[in-house]
């Protein structure tokens, strides 16, 4: 069988630094100690240098758009991208072309990526006003979650009807993962600057148009509902410090009912970078203002905010650059969230354990993802390791999204991701991808 052995690692694990050896045996950790030897000349050696060794990444929201949406990015693009980021795993949403909102379309998405995809995923089921009779076919111990818009929404995937809203959260046993904004308040506040501007309205205006209000009213009524019936819920990519002080850290993560997320873009951008990025930063919801963002890495860091994701949603940049009504939302992320968030880590925001705690430990305790998201011996051999004083510039000919461009151009990583592997396969050594696909679909344990 397979063995690599990684030594001389600052291991990252369970909030603690351990240095140390790791052994891979096949797709598994068979051996974690203070110093290993190579019992055979077959054994691959790695040295990592005295560098952090972490769980591969769990990026819970993602897409990645296949299928129909393949001249922007498919699952074999995106998940090359992922890898070479330090994500191993991802879960994908249910707004592609087809919707994923029956079992045999859900499937589908499903057979493509057994194929193509380089990082180990599963996919949202998508709801609809009236798929609740498919929603209770869908087994939770193969699917990651429920997926419901609460507010923009593609195609007819806004669930809008608030006694079918009640039904579902009543009767599913599923994680309900929900996009929360009023579309009810955005789309008075549009109108009132299209009749003020037409067309081409200032992307400086994006946080008014979907705006805090919007944010708050969908986010406060699927909380309130979630507690009425029980639901097990998770907020996707919050955006407003008001938005935190519906959520709680009275109880560990396993023992809450609502939790939440926020996004690499959201703590990272405010709205003062409109002006230099424009279209490029448009996301739903909106980047918001340097106060709003502070009070999102507060609420991270006192764990009322208990994941870190992407939501990864590239566009082609010909799309991007429409004016103001024209431009989707949404921009690719994958390959440089890690490297990003460890910026934070070298300004003293965040530790290294806590980034680990919140993109690996986390999103494996939240969907309750079997043998994944921890250092452990016997769980699978999802392994990344970073240099954390080898700095690069993102510049497009190392990007790898089909996209063709990132937000983060121009800027200067302190920290290099340098290899990463899935389930025990080497799959990205510094800069290549390796043509191997050992990516296995999720499972959970429910």
């Amino acid at each position: 069988m397979r063995q690599t052995l990684i030594k001389n690692a600052r291991l990252v694990n369970e909030g603690k630094i351990t240095h140390g050896d790791i052994l891979i045996e096949g797709e598994f950790i068979k051996e974690i100690a203070d110093a290993i030897s190579a019992k055979s000349a077959d054994i691959q050696v790695i040295d990592a240098e005295n560098n952090f060794v972490i769980p591969g990444v769990i990026d819970d929201q993602v897409h990645f758009r296949e299928p129909g949406l393949t001249h922007k990015a498919t699952i074999e693009t995106e998940s090359k991208a992922a890898v070479a980021g330090g994500i191993t795993s991802f879960i994908e949403m249910p707004n592609t072309v087809p919707q994923a909102t029956t079992i045999e379309k859900l499937e589908h998405k499903f057979d493509i990526a057994s194929k193509t995809s380089h990082a180990n995923f599963s996919f949202m089921f998508g709801g609809t006003n009236d798929n609740l009779d498919e929603i209770l076919k869908v087994d939770p111990k193969k699917v990651a979650a429920l997926k419901l818009f609460l507010g923009s929404s593609t195609g007819n995937m806004l669930v809008d009807d608030p006694e079918v809203l009640e039904k579902i959260f009543s009767s599913t046993k599923l994680v309900i993962a929900v996009h929360c904004e009023d579309e009810a308040t955005i789309q008075k506040n549009l109108k009132e600057h299209i009749d003020k501007y037409g067309e081409d309205i200032p992307i400086k205006y994006h946080p008014i148009i979907r705006s805090e209000d919007a944010c708050y009213l969908s986010s406060s009524k699927a909380i309130a509902l979630a507690k009425k019936t029980g639901a097990r819920l998770h907020v996707f990519h919050l955006s407003t410090g008001k938005e935190t002080k519906l959520l709680s850290n009275k109880v560990p993560l396993k023992d809450k009912q609502i939790t939440a997320e926020v996004c690499v873009h959201h703590l990272w951008f405010s709205d003062e970078d409109y002006k230099e990025k424009g279209t490029l930063i448009k996301w739903n919801p909106a980047v918001k203002t340097a106060a709003d963002r502070d009070q999102l890495w507060k609420a991270l860091l006192d764990d009322r905010i208990d994941v870190i994701a992407t939501d990864h949603a590239p566009h082609t940049l010909e799309e991007k650059q429409n004016k103001y009504t024209k431009s989707p939302s949404g921009g690719p992320l994958v390959q440089h969230a890690l490297a990003a968030i460890l910026e934070a880590y070298h300004n003293n925001v965040i530790s290294i354990e806590k980034i680990v705690e919140k993109m690996c430990h986390n999103p494996a305790i939240l969907f309750d993802i079997e043998k994944r998201g921890y250092l452990k011996e016997g769980y699978y051999a999802d392994l990344v390791i970073i240099n954390p004083n080898n700095p690069w510039t993102v510049t497009k000919e190392n990007l790898m999204y089909k996209c063709g461009w990132s937000p983060f151009e121009g800027n200067t990583f302190r920290s290099r991701i340098s290899h990463t592997f899935v389930n025990g396969t080497l799959v990205y050594n510094n800069f290549k991808v390796n043509d191997v696909k050992v990516a296995k679909r999720l499972t959970f344990n429910r």
